[in-house]
């Protein structure tokens, strides 16, 4: 618990050691693959404009730029080199693979939904929050398992996005165009010892198909439009 609550303020903190310090908590300690964030640029709070070409970018600061979303890694090197000249990037997780997936709905339908898989008693991974959408961590699924899963739904809502192979999510602490990114749940380590010197576990995740249903009876009532890749 002591090293968990020590990761929590770590990530906490405000300024670029913060994400470089959640950058290689990721990369190196849960092998999550990584990369930087285009980023704002302009005075921040007063302007939240992308720090890519397009003066009209939908999701500023929170998408891949340069580098590509296929640089994502988990080398230690790579992430300090990354971090140490961009500070103020956003940290952003590649998922898929045998990284994380996720699935996002609007705030307001996410708060709905944690209360709902709160109240069956289900154990939720990580949940990542932002003004305007959370994204719940799963364990990673496969286009095929997602589909069929999708399948037995009958409706669902635009609004629930997927982040799956070649996808990916904003990490605490970036900031990015809505505002700041927060740990709604913040990563709990998987029970068990740790013999030492081996290798740290990465955070427990559940089933996609532990949350789906309640995450699509919540974003039914919610504002279908918007675009994909909007956090």
């Amino acid at each position: 618990m002591r090293e968990i609550l020590g990761r929590r303020r770590r990530f906490g903190r405000r300024g670029g050691s913060a994400r470089l310090d959640a950058a290689l908590t990721c990369a190196t300690e849960w092998q999550w693959p990584v990369l930087p964030g285009a980023g704002l640029r302009g005075d921040g709070d007063r302007t939240r404009r992308c720090a890519c070409p397009d003066p009209e970018c939908a999701v500023p600061g929170a998408h891949p730029f340069d580098p590509g979303l296929l640089a994502a890694t988990t080398d230690a090197r790579m992430v300090r080199w990354w971090w140490t000249n961009r500070p103020t990037a956003p940290v952003l997780l590649a998922t898929g693979g045998r990284a994380p997936c996720a699935l996002s709905l609007p705030a307001v339908a996410g708060a709905r939904a944690l209360t709902a898989l709160d109240r069956a008693g289900l154990r939720l991974g990580p949940v990542v929050a932002t003004p305007t959408r959370w994204a719940l961590l799963v364990a990673p699924y496969t286009l095929e398992r997602l589909g069929e899963l999708l399948y037995a739904q009958d409706r669902v809502p635009s609004s629930l996005r997927f982040h799956g192979e070649g996808g990916y999510v904003v990490l605490p602490p970036s900031e990015i165009g809505t505002g700041q990114v927060r740990w709604e749940r913040a990563p709990e380590r998987t029970p068990g010892s740790r013999p030492k010197g081996a290798a740290v576990p990465s955070p427990w995740l559940p089933d996609v198909e532990a949350v789906l249903d309640a995450l699509v009876e919540a974003s039914t009532s919610a504002p279908d439009g918007g675009s994909r890749l909007t956090h």
